[in-house]
């Protein structure tokens, strides 16, 4: 027993290194495995023991005595029960996400969507059940908007956001310049190479997560600043996000309805009419949308922001008119565009 108490008192002082320590900018796949290992095992002497009233008695005991000197040790310390035991995976991964120094090489095997691998057996094979681990603990409460498919977005997408948006809350809160939560993004979004149709989910379950703080509203502006920048991965997202995902992020966020509205200009204006083809298209090289799923597209804003509407019809007018205010099919995008909006 003597074994299990200290155990118990290593893997607390571990989880207020993980939170408070600016040691973890040390830690690589190995330490973090190792951190995750000694997590699930308190999971485990929580499940085996929490209806054993003498062991459990002596576990609160220790932890009374390791919480005591971690609040010598670390400001701001928040103490361990033994009902968090529980939860210890949760715990090690929500003070990894806030803890400030934490490095970038340990935020991109945290969101590996294949999970990283490790040279030695001996390990802790992975940490991807790690990740995945939290998706309970979110699941109980209503992270994204009730009118969100939760279909469309993803038990992985949706615990992924939270975590971008654990660790954007955690670089504000500490007063972090723009730069610095930009470069978070540029890195996970690299993180994502090979899978930008997952990465677009991940962002629109962030956007789309209930706004019950002010700081989750300041992260969610963060996040649509870098998106507004990071044209491709919104072109990849208006093209490849299923309409009742696009349709709640134009509910939600003026900000990405105004960048949303003018990427669809953008891609009118890049299309050229094929005579071969008999309608608008955009070059070859760069085909993201038809002329139609364009037009689905401007109709889906318009039913969702009816006020836009006017505004946006007035300047495909302008736009028409400098074409030369032609009302034959084929001479300009915006004359054809605005029939077809107006039918």
């Amino acid at each position: 027993m003597e074994a299990v108490l200290k155990n118990v008192a290593s893997t607390t002082e571990l989880l207020a290194v993980a939170a408070l320590s600016g040691e973890v900018q040390r830690w690589d796949k190995q330490t973090l495995s190792r951190a995750v290992q000694w997590a699930r095992y308190c999971e485990h002497l929580f499940s085996r023991f929490h209806n054993n009233p003498a062991i459990r008695m002596m576990m609160e005991k220790q932890l009374q005595l390791t919480n005591q000197s971690l609040r010598a040790a670390f400001a701001g310390y928040i103490e361990v029960s033994f009902s968090d035991l529980s939860r210890c995976q949760h715990l090690l991964l929500v003070g990894l996400l806030r803890n400030p120094e934490l490095p970038i090489s340990i935020m991109k095997i945290l969101f590996d969507t294949e999970g990283p691998v490790n040279t030695q057996q001996s390990e802790c094979q992975d940490v991807t059940g790690f990740c995945s681990h939290i998706i309970q603990c979110k699941s109980a409460c209503k992270v994204l908007s009730p009118l969100t498919d939760l279909s469309a977005i993803g038990a992985d997408a949706e615990v992924q956001a939270a975590m971008l948006m654990e660790r954007l809350d955690a670089l504000l809160s500490q007063g972090s310049e723009a730069c610095r939560t930009e470069h978070i993004l540029d890195s996970v979004l690299r993180g994502f190479e090979g899978a930008a149709g997952h990465f677009c989910l991940v962002i629109a379950a962030a956007l789309l997560t209930k706004k019950n703080s002010a700081a989750l509203c300041a992260s969610q502006d963060v996040l649509l600043d870098w998106l507004q920048k990071e044209q491709s991965v919104l072109q990849h997202m208006c093209s490849a996000l299923p309409a009742t995902l696009i349709i709640e992020l134009t509910k939600g966020h003026l900000k990405f309805r105004h960048a949303y509205c003018g990427l669809l200009k953008k891609w009118a204006s890049d299309m050229e009419y094929s005579m071969s083809e008999g309608e608008w298209v955009q070059p070859r090289r760069n085909r993201t949308v038809s002329f139609n799923r364009l037009t689905e597209h401007f109709l889906g804003l318009f039913e969702t922001c009816p006020s836009l509407r006017d505004d946006v019809e007035k300047e495909l007018n302008a736009l028409k008119m400098s074409d030369g205010d032609f009302d034959v099919g084929g001479l300009s995008v915006w004359g054809d565009l605005l029939s077809a909006v107006s039918k």
